[in-house]
Order: structure tokens, then sequence, then C-alpha cells
């Protein structure tokens, strides 16, 4: 940006590039050590310094769960939460956190839900949920059934992601009447993901099917992204009309 275009941007442009919609970030990937997000320690100090330095206050960290990849547990994901924590205090950082975890629908998960075992919730008997982005799922009706009947609400995390919903709008609105209560990535807003995530990212804002947005940072890229101004604009011009710190 050339200093006669900085100098000509309006008040209002310049205040919506300080916009960031969230103080409380309900998916993110920042615990270290325990799924493709935050490799070590000395990172995820990095990316809460930079969450912090956005606005956000408080996060609910989300690491994978997966059959075939990430066999996350309370276990594990409290030792790296105590181990994030303990460092935060360290360095005096007054940041709030917690965990919960991102659960993909596949045959692991329904084991988990059938045992009996409590799962890790966002809020309450609120669980985070996502599908493959390989293949579509034959029934989503029927995941969304026996997560409820089980006793909890489900969060879709980024429906607009999914490549076989491109083209298939109507399949999004059919999924939060299925039960579903669909999550937006920020940064789907942008085109970080492609141009037909950005566009189904926008179609869900505009028509109202957004329930949560989150970060679902997992590395510094995410992080730049985030706090590039350009981006905080279309954060400011899509997200601004309504509350989004609901947690």
């Amino acid at each position: 940006m050339g200093i006669f275009s900085f100098f000509g941007r309006k008040q209002g442009d310049r205040e919506s590039a300080k916009y960031f919609p969230l103080q409380t970030d309900m998916h993110s990937h920042i615990l270290p050590g325990i799924d493709d997000g935050s490799p070590d320690l000395k990172t995820s100090i990095q990316l809460v310094r930079g969450l912090m330095a956005l606005g956000v206050k408080k996060s609910i960290a989300t690491p994978h769960i997966i059959g075939d990849m990430y066999r996350n547990n309370p276990e594990t994901i409290g030792q790296a939460l105590k181990k994030l924590k303990d460092e935060l205090k360290r360095q005096q950082l007054q940041f709030e956190l917690s965990a919960a975890a991102e659960y993909m629908l596949d045959s692991y998960f329904f084991e988990l839900l059938q045992s009996g075992q409590p799962l890790l919730t966002i809020k309450d008997n609120i669980l985070l949920t996502e599908f493959s982005y390989a293949s579509r799922p034959d029934d989503p009706g029927k995941l969304s059934f026996a997560i409820i009947t089980a006793g909890y609400t489900p969060i879709l995390a980024h429906p607009e992601r999914y490549p076989y919903y491109y083209g298939n709008l109507k399949m999004i609105h059919r999924l939060a009447e299925l039960g579903f209560l669909l999550q937006v990535n920020l940064l789907s807003l942008t085109g970080y993901y492609g141009k037909e995530a950005a566009k189904v990212a926008q179609y869900m804002i505009k028509n109202e099917l957004v329930s949560f947005i989150g970060t679902d940072m997992h590395h510094d890229r995410h992080l730049k992204a985030l706090s590039d101004p350009r981006n905080r604009e279309l954060f400011h011009k899509y997200l601004s009309h309504r509350e989004w710190n609901y947690l």
C-alpha cells in the first residue's frame, strides 16, 4: 500500500481494519504436540500472544480426535492443556484457556459415543464435530440423530470447506435442519481456503445459517492471515452486524 492510498483511506476503513469479531475463540489447535496444530510449547505461546494481540481473551482449544490418526483422549488433552496453562502462568500472560476436542465423525467416534463415557464438550453438552474432506457422509441425518439421542448438541465445523457440498447449497440448509449447529472458519471468508469455500461461507453468513465462528488456528500462517488488515476489513463487512462472543 503506497503512502497516498494510506492517507486517502477513510476513517471508517481504518477502523474496520482493526476489527476482530471474537473475544472467545471456540475452535483452535494451539495445544502443543498432540495433533496437526502447534508442534511445541514455544509455538503455542506465540499463537496465544497473537490471539491476545487480536483482542481474544479466551480460547477453547479443540485438538483433533480421529480414529486412524489422532486418538487423543481426556488424558492426553488434559496433559497438553496443563503444560500450556502452566507456561502462561509462568510468563504472566492473562489468557483464559480450556480444552474440548474436534471429533471426526468416524467409526471410532461412534464407538466412544456408544460406550457412554463423557465426551469433551465446548460447553455443557455442545460437541464440536467434523466430516471427512475426502468423502461425503452417506446419511448425515443418521449421524446427527445418534449424537442428539445420546444427549449432545453437535456443532459441525467448517461445512464451507467440504468440496462435495459446492454447488449444492441446499444441503447446507439441510444440515441445519438436521440439528447441526454450523461453524464457519474466519479465514474462509477471505478466500484463504479457495474461492468456493469463500462463496459458501459468505452465503451462510448472509442467510443466517451460522451459529459459531472460530479461527481454527493451527500455525503462524493462520495467525498472519487473521491479523492482515485487509482480511479484518472483510471480517467487519460480513460479521459486524451481530455479536459473536457467545461463550
